[in-house]
């Protein structure tokens, strides 16, 4: 079998011009040593956090949805997962009047809670081909935990979710965060995201929450054939949305789409 990195140049390579760049710095890849479940299902795991003092969580999160279908996100199932998931309950409190607004936050340790229409579109093109029934059943691995909002929302969409932090101080707050929700088909890695979790592959999506100058070839390894992959890419002229299609236990198929503004991909652990 040749050297995985010479998917690229069998790749069909085009670009996405049906959304707008609207770049958004998001959160440091996460990573995969240990690991730990969430919790057992609540079957509402929005109603399970209170509101902010101050803050109509139901109604600016309503407003925040109807935003992002204006926008141009059109998957009523992801817009859906993201009118489930409480983003308040992700962020510092000084910060929870912003919360609906689709902008990128900070979460400490230099990363940020990604913006609502980020963690929407990249939902999206991952979950394009799969259909409703299959969705329930997808097993996907995100690459950057976070605070834990996009895993959250990954988890009221599809049958099991990995995901990964290489940051020990926000993996902490993602269970942290996530505890209250109960999510049992949801598990957290703490380790090196670039080498992904192979315990859990293969994948039937992938998402990742930094940007390399190329996909590690452990990802494309871990896709099941049929699988998609969302991340960005660094180049020459920037960073962009790339999607890769697993099509063949040897062949990668590559779309460059949106671009986009992620924090680097970084290997090791912090």
């Amino acid at each position: 079998m040749p050297k995985m990195p010479r998917w690229m140049d069998e790749a069909v390579i085009a670009r996405d011009q049906s959304a707008a760049p609207r770049p958004a710095k998001v959160s440091q890849p996460g990573s995969g040593a240990r690991a730990a479940r969430v919790g057992r299902p609540s079957g509402a795991g929005a109603d399970a956090v209170r509101s902010g003092p101050g803050l109509v969580s139901d109604a600016a999160r309503g407003a925040m949805v109807e935003g992002l279908r204006r926008t141009g996100i059109a998957d009523p199932q992801v817009l859906q997962a993201v009118l489930a998931v409480p983003r308040h309950a992700f962020v510092e409190q000084a910060l929870s009047s912003r919360a609906y607004e689709d902008v990128a936050l900070p979460i400490g340790h230099a990363q940020t809670i990604s913006r609502p229409f980020t963690v929407a579109r990249m939902i999206e093109i991952a979950a394009a081909r799969l259909e409703p029934g299959v969705r329930s059943q997808a097993n996907v691995l995100e690459i950057g935990t976070g605070c834990g909002y996009q895993a959250a929302v990954l988890a009221q969409l599809f049958g099991q979710v990995v995901s990964i932090e290489r940051i020990r101080g926000l993996h902490e707050r993602a269970r942290a965060n996530l505890r209250v929700f109960r999510l049992a088909n949801l598990r957290l890695v703490f380790g090196d995201g670039v080498d992904g979790v192979p315990q859990a592959a293969p994948y039937d999506i992938i998402l990742a929450a930094a940007a390399g100058e190329r996909i590690p070839d452990s990802w494309l390894e871990q896709m099941k054939v049929g699988g998609r992959l969302v991340a960005p890419v660094s180049g020459p002229k920037g960073q962009a949305l790339h999607l890769v299609e697993r099509t063949g236990s040897e062949h990668w198929q590559l779309t460059v789409l949106d671009a986009v503004r992620f924090v680097p991909l970084r290997g090791g652990t912090a």
